[in-house]
């Protein structure tokens, strides 16, 4: 009974978070695009910096941006907020559920950090906290002024991180923790700085004063930030349901990678939407293929691998030690009724149907066992390799 709820809490859980997320990114896309559309023909009041028309759903819309704010504020303003604390609050529910209740599975990896629970629990939830103090930190520090320096310390950090996850916890939660903590900030940024400032900013324009020059300038930093850590956040998100990238012993150098083609993107998209032509808007896509490449290479080289000979018999109890007490048609295992995403090893027809998938999660990475609760050895894993890549014979 506890597995269903904890199925169906999860999927909820997802759900919110991608609807939410959906909501965010999308409108973080949208006024990214109309800041950059906005055009001054000449005919615009004064203090009206330019103004968008567009088309949908069979109405004309047009759309105005002030230099600074109105001389008279509406009665009605529309506030973009929710969109990001929604988004974080579900992702925070996300990581109770799947990681700190499924600790013992997703979070903790022995091999990595001989963890309790309540410790792997406490340093995922530090972790958090700890990134957002340090990047506001930063934020505030004197490279304020230069924003290029900024970034390029931001990106180091984010990939020292990613390094030192990997040294906590499991593949699959280090590389989930780190686009947390990318998403923490994202979300800190809005909560902290940009609505708060916003709201500075207002409360002057109401009082007839003049707003602080300031005040833009920091909300202006770190939304600037959270465009260009979105595309490679929504990949680490996603990542582990794969764990060709997750699971590589040197997983923060993919890492590093997704986080370069992720800003070359964003900034041909920012370029794009400006009307920007030329060399400016030539090298982005090149430079993020290049680099894509660069990560398939990468991945593909395992320095742990071990040499194994084809020995089906072995390959075949290694299943059964280590896989079958989960997958199978009746679980041998105590958290499953029924085999984990309807997979189960019972025949050898059923093992050769998922062989991609084993090879993925077993040999390619270390995903499966979860937790390496079964304690299986590098050279099992060969065995294992060897086996499925000749086809799964039987022995």
């Amino acid at each position: 009974m506890e597995a269903i709820f904890h199925d169906w809490i999860g999927l909820v859980a997802r759900w919110a978070h991608i609807v939410a997320a959906i909501g965010w990114i999308g409108s973080s896309f949208y006024f990214m695009w109309l800041d950059h559309s906005l055009r001054d023909d000449g005919t615009l009041p004064k203090g009206v910096k330019g103004e968008s028309w567009s088309v949908h759903g069979g109405g004309f819309y047009q759309v105005r941006k002030f230099q600074v704010a109105p001389e008279r504020m509406p009665a009605v303003l529309h506030w973009f907020k929710w969109e990001a604390y929604s988004t974080w609050l579900t992702g925070l529910l996300m990581l109770a559920v799947v990681y700190w209740w499924g600790a013992e599975g997703m979070l903790i990896d022995r091999t990595v950090l001989d963890l309790s629970v309540s410790q792997a629990v406490v340093a995922s939830a530090a972790s958090l906290g700890l990134g957002w103090l340090l990047y506001d930190r930063l934020c505030k520090s004197g490279l304020r002024d230069s924003p290029v320096a900024m970034f390029a310390v931001l990106y180091a950090a984010i990939v020292l991180l990613a390094w030192g996850f990997g040294h906590v916890f499991s593949a699959r939660a280090a590389w989930l923790h780190t686009g947390a903590v990318i998403a923490t900030i994202m979300s800190g940024n809005v909560f902290f700085t940009i609505i708060p400032n916003q709201r500075k900013t207002v409360a002057a324009m109401t009082a007839g004063e003049a707003p602080d020059p300031r005040l833009g300038a920091e909300a202006k930093l770190r939304s600037t930030h959270n465009n260009y850590l979105t595309l490679p956040v929504i990949a680490l998100m996603i990542s582990n349901h794969y764990p060709v990238a997750f699971g590589h012993p040197h997983s923060w150098v993919l890492i590093a990678l997704i986080l370069a083609i992720g800003a070359a993107v964003r900034n041909w998209f920012n370029l794009h939407d400006q009307d920007v032509k030329g060399p400016r808007l030539a090298w982005q896509w090149p430079t993020a293929a290049v680099l894509f490449v660069a990560l398939m290479g990468f991945s593909a080289w395992r320095p742990d691998a071990v040499a194994a000979t084809l020995e089906p018999a072995r390959a075949m109890a290694v299943v059964e030690a280590h896989c079958a007490a989960c997958h199978a048609a009746s679980p041998r295992h105590a958290d499953f009724v029924e085999a984990p995403g309807g997979v189960a090893f019972d025949t050898l027809e059923e093992m050769r149907a998922q062989a991609d998938a084993m090879l993925a999660q077993a040999v390619l990475s270390k995903a499966m066992p979860l937790g390496d609760e079964t304690g299986i050895t590098a050279e099992e894993r060969a065995i294992l390799g060897a086996w499925l890549r000749a086809g799964a014979p039987a022995p």
